[in-house]
């Protein structure tokens, strides 16, 4: 395997950062996780917008332009020899020392893409659905660090995780201070009520995700109505469909929330719709690797 390092690519024995890396030490950086299918890097374009709209929120700069860091994907996807798997990038503040402030970081930021396979789920859950438990860990507040930021802080992510995992489930709903639904640990919510698309507003604490608008506009062309709103358990529990939006799980169904069955207990038509669909756009929607 091949992993760029700054622009080269080296074996992935000899990719390495510092221990003084202040991404390893503070996770001071930001990252994305981006799909290759058939060749094609899935609105690699969009992707590479939000890492670089995460590092200016967190005043990151990113030592390359746009228009390079989009040739270092298809040159690393291009060197592994991938057409379907699944790129992590990775922005750092760089080389610090032990104390907090990024001004003592000296030598620029780093970055490293890697290109290999996924598999975020068993094939067996997006034939016959999740099961999902509330968590009572809370997300994290706009105010102390804006979910919209694909920092490497994922702990929040990580630490209700870890109590679904507790629970026996493979994925947790996150609330917000307010008792709304924000998302899942890794993903975006969406459910079907009366024929209507309804997810959680990302002021709730949602990330804007890539997946979940691409569900949006599939949805808009299907002419189903899509609302962006505050939800609650109650209008989990009560919906006709749930399933979960990101781009590791692609699209996956719910059929099981806090031990209430969703729905006939059975994926739903419409995201069994949206998901055909998607899984058509992702081979045409994006950059190719010639």
């Amino acid at each position: 395997m091949q992993i760029n390092l700054n622009g080269k690519l080296v074996a992935k024995e000899e990719a390495v950062v510092s221990v003084f890396d202040h991404g390893l030490l503070y996770g001071d950086g930001v990252f994305e996780g981006i799909r290759i299918y058939s060749g094609n890097i899935f609105k690699l374009e969009e992707h590479i917008d939000r890492l670089y709209d995460s590092a200016k929120a967190i005043m990151l700069d990113i030592p390359v332009p746009k228009k390079q860091m989009i040739e270092e994907h298809v040159k690393t996807v291009k060197a592994n020899g991938l057409t379907d798997g699944y790129i992590r990038t990775v922005v750092t503040r760089g080389v610090g020392d032990l104390g907090l402030d990024p001004k003592n970081c000296s030598g620029g930021p780093t970055y490293f893409i890697i290109a290999d396979k996924v598999s975020l789920y068993p094939g067996e859950y997006y034939a016959n659905g999740l099961s999902i438990t509330t968590v009572a860990v809370r997300r994290n507040m706009s105010e102390t660090l804006d979910p919209r930021i694909k920092s490497l802080n994922y702990l929040n992510n990580i630490l209700a995780k870890i109590e679904a995992n507790n629970h026996g489930s493979l994925e947790a709903v996150m609330i917000n201070q307010a008792g709304y639904v924000a998302e899942a640990t890794g993903d975006n919510i969406c459910i079907v009520k009366n024929g209507r698309l309804i997810t959680p507003d990302r002021a709730a604490g949602a990330l804007d995700g890539i997946t979940l608008n691409t569900v949006l506009e599939l949805a808009a062309k299907f002419k189903i109505e899509v609302l962006e709103r505050m939800i609650t358990r109650y209008d989990l529990y009560t919906a006709d469909e749930c399933f979960l939006t990101g781009t590791a799980a692609e699209l996956i169904p719910v059929v099981k929330i806090d031990s209430r069955v969703i729905g006939d207990g059975k994926p739903g038509p419409v995201m069994k719709k949206l998901k055909d669909e998607y899984h058509k756009v992702t081979k045409t929607i994006g950059v190719r690797v010639k």
